[in-house]
């Protein structure tokens, strides 16, 4: 059996030819298995050359549909010819595929609605098109939201910690948080391993700096009051969402997060919204590629550069920090939260508190954003963001966590969007 995977208008196709039998079972399983992402509605099999089909290729069929069915999609078939077909209906189950003549047919029945609910939510919303990208704004609150700055970025960024300057924070009082930090037993149990760190509604991932590069993470089913974030630099956010925003990159391949802040902030000033300047991001999307950075050692005064300059310095970056610009994780699901800053529009002692100074020049929007990877996440956009992150975080299969770079992309996303108007800075 041949089996070949691509896609026809942002369609998953499965092109199946020979005989499908039970060790061509086992091949179109794990194929599409490897091929579905968890963006993916529909799929359609090309069966145009399929010679031969058995119970064992049946079931697989009748899997791939279920799920599918669970997203509110279909498996179209197309191009069955007569001894399959006779196959599926001495089977019995002919019936419950959808069935067209060729692939064009089945790929634009993928397309169209599977369901009245996205039809009603189309018409409700009319969404707002900017290089190709769809943006549909829905309204959340108007109460003000703020950003709470713990820590000293300046002491993080020239490797100055010391116990004193760690700060123990509840758990309970970080819904949407990033920066660097730890989880232990206490001040001297964590400060070694100090690094990237992000909380999300009930969960906290870090990557420890031990030099392996593993992430860890925790989800306590119950609140003891016991828990507590070590942390030498942290941002979290304070207020409410004031939209949610879904986006769609369509055929273009991905959006970076570059151009997605811009976009925000352009759309923002179009309709008079006033952020400060600051924008506040929590994100579930389906990723095309990420790409990340992260400090490698805990920045504290024992470990500071010899050279006297600040981590990030040309001369210290290799020693202090991994940068993967290979992109990774192509159709996973990511949760994450984060922020960006239109230096222009800003003084310098909010710059100051959230990003280097010394980079404030290099482009007019700076991003901080941490994110989590997990897979197997059917993407629909009908769900409610702040639901859908809290069960991603707890149920969903975790893959990974980085420290976002600009250049990361993203296909679909929805965003709980935080319009910043200040920033409470406690050192």
């Amino acid at each position: 059996m041949d089996l070949q995977t691509g896609r026809r208008n942002g369609i998953l196709t499965i092109t199946i030819s020979g005989r499908l039998d039970g060790y061509g079972a086992g091949q179109l399983s794990e194929a599409w298995a490897a091929a579905l992402q968890d963006d993916d509605r529909s799929a359609v099999f090309d069966l145009s050359g399929l010679s031969y089909l058995s119970s064992a290729g049946i079931r697989v069929l009748i899997a791939a549909k279920k799920q599918l069915k669970e997203r509110n999609g279909i498996l179209a078939l197309a191009g069955i010819q007569e001894y399959p077909k006779s196959v599926l209906d001495m089977a019995g189950v002919t019936s419950i595929f959808s069935i067209y003549s060729g692939v064009e047919e089945a790929v634009d029945a993928c397309r169209r609605p599977q369901d009245s609910l996205s039809v009603i939510d189309g018409l409700a919303r009319t969404p707002v098109v900017r290089d190709g990208v769809s943006y549909t704004i829905e309204r959340a609150s108007s109460k003000e939201a703020t950003l709470k700055v713990t820590g000293s970025l300046e002491k993080v960024l020239h490797a100055r910690l010391t116990e004193e300057d760690i700060r123990a924070i509840p758990f309970s009082s970080l819904r949407y948080s990033l920066g660097l930090g730890a989880l232990g037993a206490g001040v001297a149990d964590t400060l070694p391993l100090l690094g990237e760190m992000i909380t999300l509604h009930g969960s906290v991932v870090w990557l420890p700096t031990d030099g392996n590069g593993i992430p860890d993470f925790f989800t306590p089913v119950k609140d003891t009051g016991d828990l507590y974030v070590y942390t030498g630099y942290n941002v979290a956010l304070e207020g409410p969402f004031h939209e949610v925003i879904t986006v769609d990159a369509g055929e273009r391949g991905g959006i970076a997060l570059s151009e997605l802040y811009a976009a925000i902030f352009r759309l923002a000033r179009e309709r008079g919204r006033d952020s400060s300047g600051i924008i506040a991001l929590a994100i579930w999307a389906v990723v095309d590629g990420v790409r990340s950075t992260g400090v490698k050692k805990s920045p504290i005064a024992t470990s500071a550069p010899a050279n006297g300059l600040a981590i990030n310095a040309e001369e210290n970056v290799t020693e202090w920090f991994a940068v993967d610009d290979e992109p990774k994780y192509h159709g996973d699901t990511m949760v994450g939260f984060g922020f960006g800053i239109d230096c222009s529009s800003c003084n310098d002692e909010q710059i100051a508190a959230l990003i280097d100074p010394t980079h404030a020049g290099e482009g007019q929007i700076q991003l901080h954003n941490h994110g989590v990877i997990f897979q197997g996440v059917p993407w629909d956009a009908a769900l409610d963001l702040t639901r859908q992150i809290e069960r991603i975080v707890t149920e969903g299969e975790f893959v990974d966590m980085r420290h976002l770079k600009e250049s990361t992309r993203v296909r679909r996303a929805k965003l709980g969007v935080a319009y910043i108007s200040g920033i409470d800075v406690e050192k």
